[in-house]
């Protein structure tokens, strides 16, 4: 099968309730402390952390441990998932995506992928596969990527996702406002 026409699996995990999500080339499941290696190698990268509005770089010592302890106490208004491509080969955590919920049954998401997984399509399958998923099923999702990531751009619109205009957004790691391209995806 096409990573564009996988198919989906999920079922519920852990004590939180968090959906892990699979298709055919990866799975997108909970956090754990063994992914802060990767997590710090890869997020503390500059072409990562500019490509975001929250990752600083250099990274702090202990951002990491921070972000993957909240991470692990399961807020209800954000989900955060490891995308996990153990099975394509490329590594037990190649990226995060994470659903930050809103109100009126609406959320937005956010993700980041290592520059080992980037134009392999594994973000682009990750994202349809979570929009499948619905795990918090939310009537609209909305996403965000800054106008100089067209790349991100792309997993958006191959996932569903409509434009719906422009905005700003400060980056902490470019210590700058940047243009964004705003997407929205409905889901029923």
């Amino acid at each position: 099968m096409t990573p564009q026409s996988a198919p989906f699996r999920s079922d519920q995990v852990g004590t939180s309730g968090q959906m892990i999500v699979r298709s055919d080339r990866l799975v997108l499941r909970p956090l754990r402390r063994s992914d802060m290696g990767l997590i710090e190698q890869y997020a503390g990268t500059r072409q990562v952390a500019e490509m975001t509005t929250s990752i600083p770089h250099p990274l702090p010592p202990g951002a990491t441990d921070a972000f993957v302890t909240r991470c692990l106490k399961a807020a209800p208004d954000e989900t955060v998932w490891a995308l996990d491509a153990g099975s394509a080969g490329l590594g037990e955590l190649v990226g995060l995506m994470s659903l930050d919920q809103m109100d009126r049954g609406q959320a937005e998401i956010g993700y980041w992928v290592a520059p080992v997984a980037w134009n392999t399509g594994l973000a682009t399958e990750a994202l349809r596969a979570l929009m499948q998923a619905n795990p918090m099923k939310n009537s609209h999702v909305f996403g965000k990527v800054f106008q100089d990531n067209p790349a991100s751009a792309r997993v958006l619109t191959n996932a569903g996702f409509d434009y719906i205009g422009d905005a700003e957004a400060y980056c902490i790691a470019r210590g700058a406002i940047v243009p964004q391209w705003t997407y929205i995806r409905q889901m029923a």
